[in-house]
């Protein structure tokens, strides 16, 4: 970064290139990671961080030589500063490369278990922004999120290595020109074996108890109200009892899949955020959510070829499959269909 300016505490910092159309946030997180994204949003509130001297929120996007205008964080430490975090343990970094499905120069792919959070919140210590040091290896920058899954899917997490890579790859996932497939256990047998949900959805509560609800029509709309996009098709049945799906999100809504096949009927097992008790089908099927982020296909920041790859279920989902008859084969064959149409 280029300071051009440090009066009385206060620097004036000037945009790069290599940090064009970058949120204002994670340009943060880049050059003071120090400081809490609850901190940062005081911060712009109060108007002491200012963009080319103007007020500005978290997402805003920042341009090639504009000035980050930065208050005294190291002198008001007590209000704006967390205390720096402790190195990570052997076990955290073996934890963490295990994930590792592939590496290049761009980009690390992670097989990411259920329970584990991609980023902290209420109650969240452990997650894996916080231990992203541990995929370093022979580079000096820290690895970078480019999308998220929620804390109890499994599967396919793409960090991006450098931070051309990560504008690359976000605009891949916001121009939906990144197709993605997950798999899921669901409840009972869908009335239709394939098909389009077009629901848009509203995110209800306060921050860190957030849910989500299929938003009202006609005369109740809000203005808040997201469109939310799911093709879906039925792989195979237990009737009465369970369905193995593949699910395809056109959008990215925050618990899209969960409330799109909870509205339909079909709560996804183990979801009991969206479907209560009646999510859990007992005897030995898990309780754990059966939601699996199974393949991605993305341009490859580097190349802009499509880039592939498949992450192996987890084990409760393996038994679930092996306990009701499911055949993986089978799911991959009905992915192929839906990347064909």
């Amino acid at each position: 970064m280029t300071e051009t300016q440090n009066t009385g505490g206060v620097a004036k910092i000037a945009v790069i290139a290599d940090e064009n159309d970058m949120r204002l946030d994670r340009w943060f997180k880049e050059h003071y990671p120090d400081v809490t994204f609850g901190m940062l949003q005081k911060l712009l509130r109060k108007g002491h961080i200012r963009l080319d001297g103007k007020r500005a929120k978290s997402n805003t996007r920042i341009a090639t030589d504009q000035i980050v205008r930065v208050p005294p964080l190291n002198l008001e430490t007590r209000i704006y500063a967390k205390k720096p975090e402790g190195e990570l343990s052997q076990d955290d970094i073996y934890y963490m490369q295990n994930m590792v499905m592939h590496i290049d120069d761009d980009i690390i792919v992670l097989n990411k278990p259920s329970g584990l959070a991609v980023q902290g919140g209420s109650n969240t210590n452990r997650h894996i922004d916080g231990m992203l040091s541990a995929l370093k290896y022979d580079l000096t920058e820290k690895p970078k999120l480019v999308h998220r899954l929620d804390k109890d899917t499994s599967g396919i997490l793409i960090i991006a290595r450098t931070r051309v890579a990560a504008q690359k790859l976000t605009k891949a996932f916001q121009t939906k020109t990144t197709e993605k497939y997950y798999w899921a256990v669901v409840k009972s047998v869908p009335k239709l074996r394939e098909g389009k949900i077009n629901m848009p959805l509203l995110k209800q509560g306060r921050k860190g108890h957030e849910k989500v609800i299929a938003a009202p029509t006609g005369e109740n709309a809000s203005e808040d109200a997201k469109s939310a996009i799911t093709l879906f098709a039925t792989v195979s049945s237990v009737p009465a009892l369970a369905s193995f799906m593949v699910l395809r999100p056109i959008t990215g809504r925050t618990h899209q899949l969960r409330v799109h096949m909870a509205e339909m009927g079909n709560v996804i097992i183990g979801d009991g955020k969206y479907g209560g008790t009646d999510a859990h089908i007992g005897g030995e099927i898990s309780r754990k959510l059966h939601l699996h982020a199974r393949h991605i296909k993305i341009p490859h920041p580097s190349t802009g070829e499509i880039f592939e790859i498949t992450a192996p279920i987890e084990s409760h989902m393996k038994n679930t499959f092996h306990s009701l008859g499911f055949d993986e084969e089978a799911g991959d064959l009905v992915m192929e269909r839906f990347e064909n149409r």
